[in-house]
């Protein structure tokens, strides 16, 4: 067995036995309405956390350069290498008359 399947078959085994574990604190203990406020909590904790992630990240980020400033950069370097092309075909063709 591989290194992998084998954290594979332990997280399976672990998840297997944490819903056993709440299953039975849930239908079994009287510790139902507290673990019920645990799980809506943690659930609505996760997804505000997440979307406040995402708010920080769409905040902070720097705005990407217009798309007219990009074409430009692109233009220039495309008649940057034509010149660079047409003075290495000059030097070239010079290098083989001489």
């Amino acid at each position: 067995m591989s290194r992998d399947q084998i954290i594979g078959a332990l997280i399976l085994a672990a998840s297997v036995i944490g819903i056993v574990i709440y299953g039975w604190i849930l239908f079994f203990t009287e510790w139902t309405i507290l673990l019920l406020q645990l799980t809506g909590f943690v659930a609505v904790a996760a997804i505000l956390g997440i979307l406040a992630w995402i708010g920080y990240t769409l905040a902070t980020t720097p705005p990407p350069k217009p798309i007219e400033e990009i074409e430009k950069e692109l233009g220039d370097e495309l008649k940057k290498l034509e010149e660079e092309v047409k003075e290495s075909s000059k030097e070239s063709s010079g290098e083989k008359e001489g």
